[in-house]
């Protein structure tokens, strides 16, 4: 191969190692909400790592309720809990999320979802499990367990039961169970169960210390929807 071509392909390969992967993913940073703070008298959250040693703060988000309405504008990424909200045993929690405007804080879509299992919540060995939901149709199951980790794989999971945004700026709705039984945890989107795992693949090490404990909300950063209707049935 002469020193042209060789020189053509270092070009190459350095663009390559230089180009982000998941696009606006790596490229959108978080925008601080006017007026944020958690403003749900017994709740409180905790925004992301990474978000925190980007300069961010949980003030940076906004926890708010009229209604009964949860209303969640961010900011960073963040969960929010009130540590009177607690399940054990066998148990589903469930909410339903409305995005108003889809895409309304960003170019693309982020998600929004269930956490359970909160343990030592606030703190940096806390573990929680959460199934979130996109407008775009798709779904993601995630946790911390102190450092996060993954159950459905890098990317966003497609169901049919997940419901889409006619277009930007349009509004969108998704129910959100998760369930735990003895021996597994499930994820039911507007009433259809878009995921199912072992017990023994989620109370692990680096992963959760127990699926008893707090339940709360999951917000991707940048992003705005209500919650209502966040309980807990016993199975």
């Amino acid at each position: 191969m002469n020193r042209t071509a060789i020189t053509s392909l270092s070009v190459v390969a350095l663009c390559f190692a230089l180009t982000p992967h998941s696009g606006h993913a790596q490229s959108e940073e978080s925008r601080s909400v006017v007026g944020g703070g958690v403003h749900v008298e017994g709740w409180t959250g905790k925004i992301d790592a990474q978000e925190a040693g980007r300069g961010m703060a949980l003030d940076d988000a906004s926890l708010m309720s009229e209604g009964g309405v949860l209303h969640v504008k961010t900011g960073p990424a963040v969960t929010y809990w009130n540590s009177a909200n607690t399940a054990s045993g066998n148990y589903t929690v469930s909410a339903t999320f409305h995005e108003p405007e889809y895409m309304s804080l960003n170019d693309h879509p982020h998600p929004y979802g269930i956490v359970i299992g909160g343990n030592d919540l606030g703190s940096d060995q806390q573990s929680y499990l959460y199934c979130a939901a996109y407008g775009s149709g798709t779904f993601i199951v995630r946790g911390f367990g102190p450092e996060p980790f993954q159950m459905n794989g890098r990317r966003a999971q497609e169901n049919a039961a997940i419901n889409k945004a006619a277009a930007p700026g349009q509004p969108v709705t998704q129910e959100i169970a998760v369930s735990v039984t003895a021996d597994a945890v499930s994820c039911a989107i507007n009433g259809t169960v878009v995921a199912t795992y072992p017990m023994a693949e989620l109370v692990t090490a680096g992963k959760m210390t127990s699926t008893n404990g707090v339940y709360g909300i999951r917000f991707a950063h940048n992003t705005e929807a209500t919650v209502t209707g966040l309980k807990v049935t016993r199975n």
